[in-house]
């Protein structure tokens, strides 16, 4: 167990605080781009930090502080302009480096004053990447906003999912260094609920028992490997396993799943799907990357819990808006959420030394695509095509719903726009089953 104080250590996310500043070595995922089409300027709360995102009529993006310096009003209600966003109280306007650029009264009355030169407001580098917008919060140099795999791709499709979690980050990071939830909160807990449900004729979901679990550093992060009663270590799901990418992201298939701290009680969970057509069908064009909203609870209020994502969503957030990990008892199957905390550690103090942390890139020759193992792609990088189809409890960007989870269920979630593989088929002349 942690002491109290070594909880705080390890949760606690504003400027400042060891975690925080190891967090700001880091681009974070703030949103999707296609949602600042929709509305240019969004209210965005990272690592503790109330932020405005905003696109101007340019098309360049800023990330700025959300309340102006003149009267403390809100910049999210404020005006893309060509050069910047505009307050709508005063007309004052920044651009994406903070500089206010223009006061129009002031400038009127004083017009050979220099009053707007000596204002400026915090704002942070915004890049776009696989069709969503990242930011850095951090110290300069700026790195390298990291070219994983799945956002550089080509010939697939992809999607993003979006949920809200009143709860600490790190609750939802430990759930990926625990292999054993998944026999019981996915498995015997699904079947559970399946009987208890009287449904009849939905098979569930194959769980099994494991036999041994293991976690070993590597580059990037943690690969974790798991045997169960019907496998040997000999097995390609065990030789690759599948990694947890340092600091905050999972890797599962072809999805990453982000745990975005948006301060010490709050996570934004990202779903980032990639899928490949089927065979002889070529990937539509998506003019832009569609996004969602993945379910957190049902209209009782009850948590969602028919698709995998919404069962450890529920898990996480019912452990309370911070663990209270001084009064837990580990076991042999929480040796990864050891090794992570100790990695965690290791890093802060590397950040406190004025070192560099594990995953900050610098050199663009190797940023070009950084690849990553996969389980079921025995002894080689992830060099196999994604999954055509969805797994259990993944978002399908064919039908527009999250495919069939451990009830048998499906969890239908709205959809504004997007280009389907039926529509590529159709063209291509290929018959989907």
């Amino acid at each position: 167990m942690l002491t109290t104080e070594a909880n705080q250590r390890l949760t606690q996310v504003g400027k400042g605080t060891p975690m925080g500043e190891l967090m700001r070595r880091y681009w974070h995922p703030i949103a999707p781009t296609a949602e600042l089409d929709e509305r240019p300027t969004k209210s965005v709360r990272l690592l503790g930090e109330d932020l405005v995102l905003y696109k101007d009529r340019k098309g360049t993006f800023g990330l700025i502080d959300a309340l102006c310096p003149h009267r403390r009003v809100d910049m999210s209600y404020g005006i893309p302009e060509e050069e910047g966003l505009r307050c709508m109280y005063h007309g004052w306007m920044f651009d994406e480096t903070g500089q206010c650029v223009e006061q129009p009264f002031e400038e009127t009355v004083h017009p050979d004053g220099r009053f707007k030169e000596k204002v400026k407001i915090a704002a942070y580098p915004v890049e776009e990447l696989g069709g969503m917008l990242w930011t850095y919060l951090g110290p300069t140099p700026v790195p390298l906003l990291p070219r994983w795999d799945l956002f550089v791709w080509d010939n697939v499709l992809r999607d993003i999912g979006k949920t809200e979690l009143n709860c600490n980050w790190l609750q939802c990071m430990e759930n990926s260094l625990d292999p054993v939830h998944l026999e019981w909160l996915h498995g015997y807990w699904s079947e559970y609920m399946l009987k208890e449900s009287g449904t009849d004729g939905v098979p569930t979901a194959p769980w099994h028992r494991h036999t041994k679990i293991s976690f070993e550093p590597f580059e990037h992060g943690i690969i974790k490997r798991r045997t169960y009663t019907d496998t040997t270590e000999d097995d390609p799901e065990w030789k690759n396993g599948h990694p947890i990418v340092f600091p905050n992201w999972l890797r599962v298939g072809t999805n990453f799943q982000m745990r975005t701290p948006v301060d010490d009680t709050h996570t934004i969970h990202w779903h980032y799907d990639v899928y490949a057509p089927p065979a002889g069908v070529p990937a539509p064009k998506q003019d832009f990357v569609p996004y969602y909203e993945a379910p957190l609870r049902q209209d009782d209020g009850s948590f969602a819990v028919d698709y995998i994502i919404g069962q450890d969503t529920m898990a996480w957030v019912t452990q309370g808006p911070i663990a209270q990990r001084q009064l837990e008892k580990l076991g042999e199957s929480d040796k990864g959420i050891i090794l992570y905390r100790r990695m965690l550690q290791e890093e802060m103090a590397k950040v406190e030394e004025g070192m560099e942390p594990l995953n900050v890139f610098r050199d663009p020759g190797s940023n070009e695509i950084i690849e990553l193992f996969q389980e079921r792609a025995p002894g080689v990088i992830m060099k196999l095509p994604p999954n055509t189809v969805p797994l259990p409890g993944q978002w399908d960007p064919a039908t527009g719903d999250i495919s069939v989870a451990s009830t048998g269920k499906h969890a239908p979630v709205g959809l504004r726009a997007r280009t389907t593989y039926q529509a590529a088929a159709a063209e291509a002349g290929v018959k989907l089953a």
